[in-house]
């Protein structure tokens, strides 16, 4: 139930809806306990849009042809993802990674980061890259997500100059400091914003097509937010867009051992394609 102080009323009725239509938009198992979690993140479009009740504004979500209902699902898909990030989360992945690329060292690199959020993994990913092989290195990454509103943030790649995860020495190297009205912020140099692309991508659409095969794949804590058949459904897509003996990194609460046909463990959450 939303707090007493709120001004309008969720019922089970509604949080059901929701739940099946973030499962159908976005491939997103909501859990039966996020229901005051729902009445945060959706009240707010209903009071921008002037809708009176839940139920009216998911009625007019699900069978409105105006283009502003259209649009809205983005924002419905935005308001239900959660977007939490560091920069070098779980920083042994990035020591594994480092070695990877010196063993590629030479090749053209694809790596694709699914859960861009906003930003802070994939310019760790371009660090990496720099510090490893070079501001010259042959490596691209495509980072992709569901959320509008987090890959804008990502592309500017401005952050609070006292941003969590990161060294002086990183700071200094990486990073342009703001002046004037931008002081406090930095932004990213153009060497690590050459390496990326930023694109909308929603993993439960069968549709998603990458222009060249993946070497490397960073999908962490993704698929703790799909259910079973989901999760295997969108490994077996995974597992097609990569080269063979790519490498998968998950997040370390996730375990991909029902897909061993698709994936070898090579152990710390890090995986290879078979």
């Amino acid at each position: 139930m939303p707090p007493a102080s709120g001004d309008f009323i969720i019922d089970r009725s509604d949080f059901e809806r929701v739940r099946t239509l973030i499962r159908e938009r976005a491939g997103i198992h909501l859990g039966v306990a996020k229901q005051a979690m729902v009445y945060s993140r959706l009240s707010r479009r209903l009071r921008e849009l002037g809708h009176p009740s839940f139920a009216s504004y998911l009625h007019w979500l699900e069978s409105s042809a105006e283009p502003a209902a259209q649009d809205e699902w983005q924002e419905f898909v935005n308001c239900l993802t959660t977007n939490l990030t560091a920069f070098f989360r779980e920083e042994h992945h990035f020591e594994l990674l480092a070695d990877e690329l010196r063993r590629r060292a030479g090749k053209r690199v694809h790596i694709w980061c699914n859960a861009a959020s906003t930003g802070e993994e994939p310019y760790s990913l371009a660090m990496t890259v720099v510090e490893t092989l070079g501001a010259g290195a042959n490596v691209h990454i495509t980072c992709s997500d569901i959320n509008t509103k987090v890959l804008e943030t990502a592309a500017r790649g401005v952050y609070p100059a006292d941003v969590r995860g990161l060294s002086v020495e990183r700071l200094r190297r990486h990073f342009l400091r703001g002046t004037g009205g931008n002081q406090g912020f930095v932004r990213v140099r153009p060497d690590l914003a050459r390496l990326v692309s930023f694109r909308l991508l929603n993993l439960s659409d069968g549709r998603w097509r990458l222009e060249e095969p993946v070497d490397i794949v960073f999908c962490r804590n993704v698929m703790i937010y799909f259910d079973a058949a989901m999760q295997r459904s969108v490994l077996e897509r995974i597992h097609a867009a990569m080269s063979p003996g790519g490498w998968l990194f998950a997040g370390h609460s996730e375990n991909f051992a029902g897909s061993r046909d698709l994936f070898r463990a090579l152990g710390k959450t890090v995986y290879a394609r078979e």
